[in-house]
């Protein structure tokens, strides 16, 4: 299959790499059909993340179609059109039941770090119960791919850890994809205004076109 390969700082590369198959009775093996690309990838090839070892196979997130289950896996079976959450998650350790999956004790950020991700045709999903989620008939598979990790990193992170309440003003510095998706769940909380600040005056556009009462472009000069 084909791969993307982190080959050190500044190193990236296509390379062909054997299929995976599952290791444990709680794997899932899932035929990509979509990917993106994330910040996160983009510091792991400058050398901002010195544990990921040379060799991984970038990405963590994504949709794809199931190939394989192990005996363990009750939720999901072959042929079912699934979405991969960027963070695996046991369900049963402490940190899981806490609702804190990103610390989960097997899993967290796991996909392109300490195991191979989703930028590839194939990928092995461990913990498949608690890490696909199965996507509806005729939905948008270039809106589903969002909601891996760019959506709800904006949702969570931004919107929610700001505590946005209704008449706020609100400031979005960083008019990315996941500064965007701030902006758009901004709105479910009703702020009096939503001001949006960025380099590039094409994202700027486009957070007026969703939503955005206000916009300011600067130079970092």
């Amino acid at each position: 299959m084909k791969a993307l390969v982190y080959l050190g700082p500044g190193a990236k590369q296509l390379e062909d790499r054997g299929k995976p198959g599952l290791r444990e009775a709680t794997d899932a093996l899932v035929r990509m059909v979509k990917t993106t690309i994330c910040g996160t990838d983009l510091h792991i090839i400058k050398g901002d993340l010195p544990d990921v070892a040379v060799g991984r196979i970038l990405g963590h997130e994504g949709i794809g179609v199931v190939e394989e289950t192990g005996t363990g896996v009750r939720r999901s079976r072959k042929g079912d059109h699934v979405l991969i959450s960027c963070i695996t998650t046991c369900g049963k350790c402490e940190y899981c039941r806490r609702g804190m999956p990103s610390h989960c004790e097997e899993g967290g950020w796991i996909l392109g770090n300490q195991i191979d991700g989703t930028q590839a045709e194939f990928v092995r999903i461990p913990f498949a119960d608690t890490s696909l989620y199965r996507i509806p008939p005729k939905a948008d598979e270039d809106a589903m791919v969002m909601l891996s990790d760019i959506l709800p990193t904006g949702y969570e992170c931004g919107v929610l850890n700001g505590a946005v309440k209704p008449g706020d003003t609100v400031a979005i510095i960083g008019a990315g994809p996941v500064g965007l998706s701030a902006l758009m769940t901004t709105q479910f909380f009703a702020p009096a205004n939503l001001l949006v600040i960025d380099l590039e005056d094409n994202r700027l556009e486009v957070a007026k076109n969703l939503g955005a009462t206000a916009v300011m472009g600067y130079s970092p000069t």
